[in-house]
């Protein structure tokens, strides 16, 4: 079930985080999530998270600040199953349009939100990573038309 983010999921939510930005950024040395972590851990609960809950187990989160989707974030065990698709679809049910970030080097991330209905609209290098990252975009009326084509 998806629901919104309690503070007693935040030691669960964190690992995830830490883990899974490690395991798709290999091209990122370790220290720099290590460095982030504190700061993320302050950050996260002021945002808007939705939380992929089975059995009091999170298998997936989702971090929004506005229409800006900060992450999605799926427990290792649980990928590839559906849940960072359940995620992303409950956050479109609820916005008309989403934004979102992501490391050009990251291909799968890169490559589902494309099949998602998402649409680069800039690229760009980000100054602490000095990695390429794409700037995408979601709106209701794009995704339907990118699907239609498919």
């Amino acid at each position: 079930m998806i629901r919104e983010l309690k503070e007693t999921d935040m030691e669960q939510i964190m690992k995830i985080w830490l883990d899974t930005n490690i395991k798709a950024h290999h091209f990122i040395d370790s220290s720099y999530w290590l460095k982030h972590y504190v700061a993320v851990e302050k950050v996260l609960p002021q945002a808007t998270v939705y939380v992929y809950d089975s059995n009091d187990r999170i298998q997936g989160f989702l971090g929004l600040n506005g229409d800006y989707i900060e992450g999605i974030f799926v427990d290792a065990e649980y990928q590839s199953k559906g849940i960072g698709r359940e995620l992303l679809g409950y956050a479109k049910e609820r916005h008309n349009k989403l934004l979102l970030n992501v490391y050009k080097r990251n291909e799968r991330a890169a490559a589902f939100y494309l099949k998602e209905g998402f649409a680069v609209s800039t690229e760009q290098i980000e100054e602490e990573t000095k990695e390429r990252e794409l700037t995408m975009v979601w709106k209701p009326l794009e995704s339907e038309n990118c699907t239609a084509y498919k």
